[in-house]
């Protein structure tokens, strides 16, 4: 009886130890005797999602994240081909390519895969951008940096990992380089603001001279009418008084002689000295 127990639990335990299970998003890889097992093709069994078997007590499973990664660390210091100082923060986007040669290069030990992944691109970084100018880095090259960086590392597969992308985050530069540049760009900024000062006012004095000239042109034109009309209306004036003043000549110059009188009195301080039978008072007489 024990003998017919045993037999199933030897069969249960063999089943145990030979199935195992991959989940979504990982990918794993047969260790046999401490080696990375491949098929006929030479290539290495990898095992994705779902339930799979394995012999038993030979074979060992490497299961390992194959989804996308990302590396962000902390920001470095690079040198630019002016020997000036950038802090740089960047992060990578990676993914496993080759499950063995990650597997051998990096024990499956994703902090150690991270380690040397950051060493590479930090090297590759450095060579980028010690051969461009902070000008260069800062304006609109820095995507042409990038790709280049990321050309050179997607070549190299020594790790078994494929960059998927690099990316420059922030940018910033030490203190001393920082004021040096903002002084310069300040004494640039100003530069500019003064040469479009110079040519507003330049186009300031050619509006307003165009403006006195308009106006002068039409002071000139209103004057011009003005004194045309005086003139018309002194005609009339002066028509109109003629025909009124023919009618009775005597009153007219009766007139005359007491608005005369009334400008030439008008100040009481006046002192005229003329003759009694001077024409002037020939108004101001008795009548014999």
């Amino acid at each position: 009886m024990k003998k017919l127990l045993i037999l199933p639990a030897i069969l249960f335990l063999a089943f145990i130890s030979s199935a195992f299970v991959v989940s979504e998003g990982q990918n794993g890889i047969v260790m046999q005797f401490s080696k990375v097992k491949r098929d006929s093709d030479n290539n290495p069994v990898v095992y994705g999602p779902g339930l799979h078997f394995k012999v038993p007590f030979i074979d060992s499973i490497r299961i390992m994240d194959t989804r996308i990664q990302t590396l962000d660390d902390q920001p470095d210091r690079f040198v630019t081909s002016e020997k000036k100082d950038l802090i740089i923060d960047s992060y990578v986007k990676w993914q496993i390519d080759d499950l063995a040669v990650y597997y051998l290069s990096t024990g499956g030990n994703k902090i150690q895969a991270e380690a040397l992944l950051k060493r590479k691109i930090n090297n590759g970084l450095r060579n980028e951008i010690g051969s461009h100018t902070i000008k260069d880095i800062v304006s609109g090259k820095r995507g042409e940096v990038m790709e280049t960086a990321l050309k050179r590392m997607a070549r190299s597969s020594e790790l078994g990992i494929k960059v998927i992308d690099v990316r420059i985050k922030k940018i910033n530069l030490p203190d001393g380089v920082s004021n040096s540049i903002y002084k310069r760009m300040r004494a640039e900024r100003q530069a500019v603001a003064r040469e479009h000062r110079s040519e507003g006012q330049e186009k300031s004095e050619v509006i307003r001279a165009n403006i006195d000239r308009k106006v002068s042109i039409m002071l000139a034109q209103a004057n011009k009418e003005s004194a045309e009309i005086r003139g018309r209306g002194d005609a009339e004036s002066s028509k109109i008084y003629s025909k009124s003043f023919s009618k009775d000549p005597d009153f007219y110059a009766f007139l005359r002689s007491m608005q005369a009188y009334q400008k030439s009195f008008a100040d009481k301080q006046d002192v005229m000295v003329l003759s009694p039978d001077s024409d002037f008072f020939k108004f101001m007489g008795s009548k014999q």
